[in-house]
């Protein structure tokens, strides 16, 4: 249990650097076409830059929580934002493909901010605090995602591509300044070795407990990775949506996590974390059979498509919370572990997921396959959420 006596880090801390964390996903997005043209490459090699980083932060995830269950949750959150930092600096001066890329995947140390915060939040929570906390954190966490596109693109008309990476690189300075500053260590009993932590990851891995929170995790954020990808082939079938219209029509769905993270934010107290988690996968699950009855039923307005896909967000945004806060009370002397390895799983399992929905989704049959394919990602959600309510209920884990 945490004690009681310990100070909670400031909320804002928290927020800016989780928000870090994911900001450099996307912000420099519409920038990729200048940094093929200035660099001499073809497009789908600096596209590497996506995909290299997603594999970055999904070893940065796995490490760093470990590391600060170890060494504190303040050194590990300086030294990742200081490497972020100068990765940003090298990516601005960058002047060949293999500099940037290099530089670009290093930016994804930022991410162990987020293993950090949500740590953090658990060694001064009880598991009710922890998940209004998280809540919180998530509803202003998403933000990033949705602004950082419009923001890069301004940086990228007005004073060109590596302004981005500037103003990253100011961005990481700030985060320093704050968790140097501002964010009190918060593990006050730090295991003697990394042997601990190893051990950590094959007791986690052996808890079914464990594996189902991950696995209702990973199908949740898997059917937001299906949307993403597979909402543009949508929007070209539907016609008469343009790309500003696109962008207005997908930001629904994170409004919808804001909406959603904010609820449990300010109910958390009254409802234990296993309501929430199956509510959002039954209000998603309810959203998606709607939008594909509508496609089915020949509804070809954009609205048709977008509107029940809000569920998506606002079903995450209940979920991922209560998820997170449940995983991070399992051994509350592995928290940082746990949290590193429940979002490493995340994002393997959600990739794994868009991937396998690519196999089936092509331009022709997109609303219907793209609906389809979310609902089957969610119905098995839903079925690992009404496992883990029952599982909690009657006391039967391992």
């Amino acid at each position: 249990m945490p004690s009681q006596a310990q100070q909670a880090p400031p909320l804002f801390v928290l927020i800016a650097v989780s928000a870090l964390a994911v900001l450099p996903v996307n912000m420099f997005v519409p920038s990729l076409p200048s940094i093929a043209r200035d660099l001499g490459v073809e497009f789908f090699v600096v596209n590497a830059a996506i995909a290299g980083y997603a594999v970055a932060t999904a070893f940065t995830h796995l490490i760093a929580g470990a590391l600060s269950d170890r060494f504190g949750r303040k050194p590990i959150a300086l030294v990742a934002l200081t490497v972020f930092t100068i990765a940003s600096i090298g990516c601005s001066l960058a002047t060949d493909i293999r500099t940037f890329l290099l530089c670009r995947w290093l930016q994804g140390a930022v991410t162990a901010g987020y293993a950090v915060s949500l740590a953090a939040i658990r060694d001064t929570s009880d598991e009710r605090a922890a998940a209004s906390r998280i809540g919180y954190v998530s509803s202003a966490w998403a933000v990033a995602p949705m602004i950082g596109p419009l923001f890069g693109g301004m940086l990228d008309t007005h004073f060109g591509w590596r302004a981005n990476f500037i103003a990253f690189a100011l961005l990481g300075f700030a985060g320093v300044y704050l968790v140097a500053f501002h964010l009190r260590e918060t593990n006050r009993h730090p295991s003697k070795s990394m042997g601990v932590q190893f051990r950590g990851y094959g007791d986690l891995l052996r808890s079914t407990r464990f594996s189902a929170y991950a696995l209702c995790m990973a199908l949740a954020i898997g059917t937001l990775y299906v949307f993403l990808s597979g909402a543009p082939l949508v929007a070209a079938q539907l016609h008469d949506t343009s790309g500003t219209a696109l962008g207005l029509y997908m930001g629904m769905v994170p409004a919808g996590f804001i909406v959603g993270s904010y609820f449990v934010g300010r109910t958390s107290s009254h409802r234990s974390s296993t309501e929430f988690i199956v509510a959002g996968r039954i209000l998603t699950c309810s959203g998606l059979l709607i939008g594909l009855g509508l496609m089915i039923a020949g509804v070809t307005h954009p609205l048709a498509f977008f509107g029940p896909c809000v569920s998506v967000g606002l079903g995450n945004g209940l979920t991922m919370p209560a998820a997170n806060a449940r995983v991070l009370s399992f051994h509350p002397g592995l928290a940082g572990t746990a949290s590193g390895l429940a979002a490493a799983l995340t994002l393997i399992g959600a990739g794994i997921i868009a991937f396998a929905s690519g196999l089936v989704v092509d331009a022709p049959n997109a609303s219907v396959a793209v609906l389809g394919a979310m609902l089957t990602a969610s119905l098995l959600s839903l079925a690992t959420a009404l496992f883990i309510a029952r599982a909690e209920k009657t006391k039967r884990w391992k």
